[in-house]
C-alpha cells in the first residue's frame, strides 16, 4: 500500500518530471530490477524484507561506483534510528529521509539526489553531521556490519529469549527460514550458540 502511495504521489511525469521505472517487494527483487533498469535514482526501503536497506546497497556497490551514469540511492524509513541512519550512509546512499516526508518535497529531494546533493529530512542532518564529524561517535562495529537487517532483528530476539516459533510468528517467517538465519549469525560471529550470541548481544547493549 505504501509504494502504490509512493508511485502515484511521484510517478506522475508530466507533473513531477520522475518516471517510476520499477518496484520491488524485497531485497532479491531490487537488486534485480535495479541491475535492469539502471534507474538514476533508487527510493530504498530501510527495512525493505530480504535483508533491508544495507544488503541492497552491498549487492549494488558496482552501480553506484560506475564512472558513467551511477545508479544512488535515497534511503526512505519511518526509522530515525542511530543504526539505521549510519548503517545505510556508510553503505553509500546519497540521503535520508523519514516517510513524513510531503510528495513536493519527496521529488525535490530525488532530483537532489541525482544531482549529486547529500540530502536528509531536518530532524537527522544535524545528527548525521555529528555522528561522523564527532570524535566521540562510537566506533564502527564489524562484526555487527557483516549482519543483515534481518539477521540483527533475529539476533536480538533470540538474546531476548525468544523461541524460534515465537520469533517466525512475529517476523511472519517460517521456523526454518529462522534456524537458517540464526545459523548464519553463529556463523559470521564465531559463535557456537545461542547462550554464547546472547552474552555478545548484551555486551553491546543490543537487547
Amino acid at each position: 500500500m505504501f509504494r502504490t502511495g509512493v508511485q502515484a504521489e511521484i510517478g506522475r511525469t508530466e507533473e513531477t518530471g520522475v518516471e517510476v521505472v520499477g518496484e520491488a517487494a524485497d531485497v532479491d527483487q531490487a537488486v534485480t530490477v535495479i541491475t535492469a533498469t539502471r534507474p538514476e535514482v533508487v527510493l530504498l526501503d530501510v527495512h525493505l524484507p530480504g535483508g533491508g536497506g544495507v544488503e541492497v546497497l552491498r549487492r549494488c556497490a558496482p552501480l553506484m561506483a560506475a564512472a558513467e551514469s551511477p545508479v544512488r540511492f535515497l534511503a526512505l524509513s519511518v526509522s530515525d534510528a542511530a543504526e539505521d541512519v549510519i548503517g545505510v550512509i556508510r553503505g553509500g546512499a546519497r540521503g535520508y529521509v523519514t516517510k513524513t516526508i510531503t510528495g513536493a518535497d519527496l521529488v525535490d529531494s530525488v532530483f537532489r539526489v541525482q544531482e549529486g546533493d547529500a540530502v536528509f529530512s531536518p530532524r537527522l542532518a544535524g545528527f548525521v553531521l555529528d555522528a561522523f564529524a564527532s570524535t566521540d561517535a562510537p566506533p564502527v562495529d564489524e562484526d555487527l556490519d557483516r549482519l543483515t537487517q534481518r539477521e540483527r532483528e533475529v539476533l536480538r530476539l533470540i538474546a531476548r529469549g525468544y523461541a524460534y516459533k515465537e520469533i517466525a510468528k512475529q517476523l511472519f517467517i517460517s521456523v526454518k527460514t529462522v534456524e537458517s538465519h540464526v545459523s548464519a549469525v553463529l556463523r559470521k560471529l564465531q559463535l557456537s550458540n545461542r547462550h554464547e550470541l546472547t552474552r555478545w548481544a548484551t555486551a553491546r547493549r543490543l537487547v
